[in-house]
């Protein structure tokens, strides 16, 4: 089990807003017995009570479920991180950063009724770099020549097939 975010703030506020014991509290918070109860004194700097309800970390419910029943555990929430992770972008090594320009080349070749934010997703460019690839404006356009994402490493096929069902799905329904 794992301890909550800041188990002293959490102790503290617990000590402070709720009846359960200092075993149950010690038991949540993964602090020895003796800490809980030198916090439940304030022989120690002043710490700020952290209310664990508002974190996601417990339900008032589970509270007086312990509250009632001195021998019961809390028990910290499951999804408690489930939506905390955020998607970081897609890094590029530089020696393929060249070939962007050549994989949304060939994306506007093959599927021309892509949408620009799917081809962002999938290559990890801008909508700038596409409209001047679109429009032949790119300061590099000489140079470009249309090749695979999936063989220049840029996406793997799974994802240019999710893409490319999206865009089919997209004009079957608009036509």
């Amino acid at each position: 089990m794992t301890a909550p975010i800041m188990p002293k703030a959490t102790a503290v506020w617990l000590l402070d807003n709720t009846a359960l014991t200092f075993k149950q509290i010690a038991d949540f918070c993964h602090l020895h017995i003796l800490e809980v109860e030198t916090l439940a004194n304030q022989e120690v700097a002043t710490i700020i009570g952290l209310d664990p309800i508002i974190n996601g970390q417990l339900t008032q419910e589970e509270i007086d479920r312990c509250t009632k029943d001195k021998d019961a555990q809390l028990k910290l929430q499951k999804n408690l991180m489930a939506g905390a992770t955020s998607k970081k972008g897609k890094y590029t090594p530089i020696a393929r950063r060249q070939d962007k320009p050549n994989a949304i080349s060939w994306l506007l070749k093959h599927y021309p009724t892509m949408r620009e934010g799917y081809i962002v997703k999938l290559i990890g460019t801008t909508k700038n770099t596409i409209e001047a690839i679109r429009t032949k404006t790119h300061w590099n356009i000489q140079n470009i020549k249309p090749q695979s994402p999936v063989l220049l490493e840029l996406c793997s096929q799974a994802s240019l097939d999710k893409y490319v069902a999206k865009t089919e799905k997209e004009s079957a329904s608009s036509t």
